[in-house]
């Protein structure tokens, strides 16, 4: 049985953060934006941030408050931007479509 994707997301929050390069956060962003996960206010918010690891934050930390839909929605473009830390996260894909 698969965890809830919030309670997926979190349990992996601080490798993510650790392990997240800039473009992926970037394309992540973009992608969030697009599927209407955050807002124009909310990317521009994040895209001031200099410094990875606290825009990683951010970025995890305003989805998880989204509730799952968005949860599962960060999970399965994370699959798709970059596969190897989504395998290395062990996420699973979930249900909504990217």
């Amino acid at each position: 049985m698969t965890s809830p994707p919030g309670l997926e997301l979190r349990s992996v929050r601080t490798e993510f953060v650790k392990r997240v390069s800039r473009p992926v956060l970037n394309e992540l962003l973009d992608g969030l934006l697009q599927h209407t996960v955050i807002n124009q206010e909310e990317m521009e918010s994040v895209k001031v941030i200099a410094e990875r690891a606290e825009k990683a934050r951010d970025i995890i930390d305003m989805v998880l408050r989204k509730g799952t839909e968005s949860c599962s929605r960060m999970i399965n473009l994370l699959r798709e931007i970059d596969p190897y830390l989504w395998s290395m996260l062990q996420l699973n894909s979930v249900g909504v479509p990217t």
